[in-house]
């Protein structure tokens, strides 16, 4: 509490200080930040592929792989490595105790057929734990730093008060807008991927990120679920690529004359 109102107070006295200049000068500054993630042992990377479910209407495995190397390919020191996505929904229910996994949950139970929620992607847990796979993996791309994880891409509604702007003519006909609050019924979709990094040498986890984005249209808006899913995508770009590579903020300073 203290702390807030002592940005308030020093806001304000900067604006009254600004007020009483007649001439300064606004210059734009960059913040670099630093990567979560040191990658400098590594010149390649792979976007293997992921765990996905939620909407069909989506492939939420091939379309994130696609996006993500797109990404990488302008904005990381590290060469992008071309291979075809792999299907790892299929291919975990295919592993046997020869490749250090088995074709079971943690618990012992089946996996699901279908991906509807977060408890069914947690069943899917022991693939990534698979050392002896992923490192396979890693040797048949020369060591690469493997990037996979979960992908939820579900349809999604909520019904409450939202505050939208009207038009009102007064008994003068003089018109104005006014926020008014309508109760409204809104769909959309919830992404929530897992980014899982990989070292390609020893198939052990280096780092793992969740992140959730949700996105609502009004009931007479129509969006296709993939325009939804780049929309989501989009905003959680800049988090994926701070983990690989160091970012800049952009903002001003003011300087009086």
């Amino acid at each position: 509490m203290i702390a807030r109102v002592a940005a308030t107070l020093g806001s304000l006295a900067a604006a009254l200080l600004l007020g009483a200049c007649t001439n300064y000068v606004e210059i734009p500054v960059e913040t670099p930040i630093q990567p979560k993630l040191d990658v400098s042992a590594f010149q390649r990377v792979l976007v293997v592929g992921f765990v996905a479910g939620g909407t069909e209407d989506v492939d939420a495995n091939l379309e994130t792989v696609r996006l993500l190397r797109s990404q990488l390919r302008t904005k990381s020191s590290m060469r992008v490595i071309e291979a075809d996505p792999l299907p790892l929904t299929q291919m975990a229910a295919t592993q046997t105790p020869a490749d250090g996994a088995v074709a079971t949950a943690q618990d012992g139970n089946a996996l699901p057929k279908q991906i509807k929620d977060e408890k069914d992607l947690e069943a899917y847990d022991y693939v990534f734990a698979n050392v002896n796979y992923w490192k396979k993996i890693g040797e048949e791309f020369q060591s690469p730093l493997i990037v996979t994880g979960t992908i939820l891409f579900t349809p999604h509604a909520r019904s409450g008060f939202v505050q939208k702007e009207q038009e009102v003519i007064d008994a003068y006909g003089r018109r104005s807008v006014k926020p008014v609050r309508t109760y409204m019924e809104r769909k959309g979709y919830i992404l929530r991927p897992k980014f899982i990094f990989i070292d390609g040498r020893t198939g052990a986890t280096l780092y793992s990120e969740t992140f959730r984005e949700e996105v609502l249209y009004n009931p007479q808006q129509d969006t296709p679920a993939l325009s939804s899913y780049f929309e989501l995508m989009d905003r959680l770009i800049p988090g994926f690529l701070g983990t690989l590579s160091s970012q800049k903020i952009r903002g001003t300073r003011v300087l009086l004359k």
